[in-house]
């Protein structure tokens, strides 16, 4: 019994540890490529961009562990099913609880893993991402400065630059500055660069014409310069204080804030943290159910793997938009518990009661 157990086990893992795999590349090519910007336009160094990627990874880990365990077991159980292998473990004297009993113990593994990224890796890794990107925005700025386009710095200031040189000049720059109301300036060069210094990013532009339209006047006056700096005000608000995010906050600054009667945010957040782990059992309970319970087909089974596909959305769904109702009102928190229990209740009682098809008792 004990190496059947393990058979099982070392299928599901493995399944588990390349569909895993997958989703994780499939995730990060997608995150990529608003990171992989700064590197190519912004001559960010390569080493910053690997770290991005590498912070992004407890962000999503705890969502695509379980989805890829309740792919595992229900690619793994129906490969037995069509190779006839389950006939044999159900001749072995396997009931239904103990051929589920890998999975699960699977599952818990799982769950302690999302446990651990919700409640720990996870929030410092947010803080770490919105940190870097901050680094890469300030310290490597000329990312925005798109060649051949017209970049919106904010609402207040545009800036063209015709191309850049490997070296990060840029050159043919055109500059709309109307952050003084009713002056709007406007600044031709033939180069310039992006520099940083302690009062913040500047461009320095070199042999432009600099000029200011007074429109209460009327009056164009213009300056001709061989080297002129413009201060980019966009950048130095980022340095600004700014309140951190639920999902940056500690664990223990959210149970503060549960314990003091805190925001409703701060409240779902915490019990997000601790709800959305169950959902790795709860997946697992969902394929098994679907496969080792009702009658026995060799034929194939899917139509119960596409209603546990459609149960598991509809689950990951309702974990979702409950979360976010729960950060408005508090009210809707029991349910982000029971929407992860109750599958794990009905799937127990299924494999317990449920069998893998009773037998029919001989005509008299």
């Amino acid at each position: 019994m004990k190496r059947l157990s393990r058979y099982l086990f070392r299928h599901l893992f493995v399944a588990a540890a390349f569909i895993t795999t997958g989703l994780t590349l499939v995730i990060w090519v997608t995150q990529s490529l608003r990171l992989l910007e700064i590197v190519v336009d912004g001559g960010a160094p390569f080493s910053l961009f690997l770290e991005l990627m590498l912070v992004t990874l407890p962000t999503f880990l705890s969502l695509v562990l379980p989805i890829a365990l309740v792919g595992a077991v229900l690619f793994t159980y129906n490969k037995l099913t069509l190779d006839s292998e389950m006939v044999v473990m159900r001749a072995a004297g396997l009931s239904p609880a103990a051929l589920a009993r890998p999975a699960m113990f699977l599952g818990f593994i799982v769950m302690a893993i999302c446990f651990l990224l919700t409640l720990y890796a996870a929030p410092a890794a947010n803080r770490q991402l919105v940190r870097l990107e901050r680094v890469a925005k300030n310290d490597y700025s000329s990312a925005i400065l798109h060649e051949g386009v017209f970049n919106d710095i904010d609402p207040t200031m545009t800036i063209y630059v015709r191309d850049r040189t490997s070296d990060g000049e840029l050159r043919g720059i055109l500059i709309h500055d109307t952050r003084t109301p009713g002056t709007p300036v406007t600044i031709m060069a033939e180069r310039g660069t992006v520099v940083e210094g302690s009062a913040g990013t500047r461009v320095i532009v070199y042999n432009g014409t600099r000029q200011e339209l007074d429109r209460a006047t009327g009056k164009l006056s213009q300056l001709e310069f061989d080297r002129y700096a413009i201060d980019l005000k966009l950048f130095s608000q980022d340095y600004a204080p700014r309140q951190p995010d639920a999902r940056e906050r500690g664990t223990d600054e959210l149970l503060d804030a549960w314990n003091n009667g805190g925001e409703p945010r701060l409240i779902a957040e915490l019990n997000q943290r601790l709800s959305s782990p169950l959902f790795a059992m709860a997946f697992t309970l969902v394929g098994l159910s679907a496969l080792l319970s009702g009658e026995f087909n060799r034929r194939g089974q899917a139509r119960r793997i596409l209603t546990a596909v459609i149960l598991v959305t509809l689950l990951q769904s309702a974990g979702l938009g409950i979360g976010n109702l729960a950060a408005n009102n508090n009210r809707f928190v029991p349910l982000q518990y029971g929407v992860a229990l109750v599958p794990v209740a009905v799937g127990l009682f299924l494999l317990v009661r449920g069998g893998f098809g009773r037998r029919r008792r001989p005509a008299r």
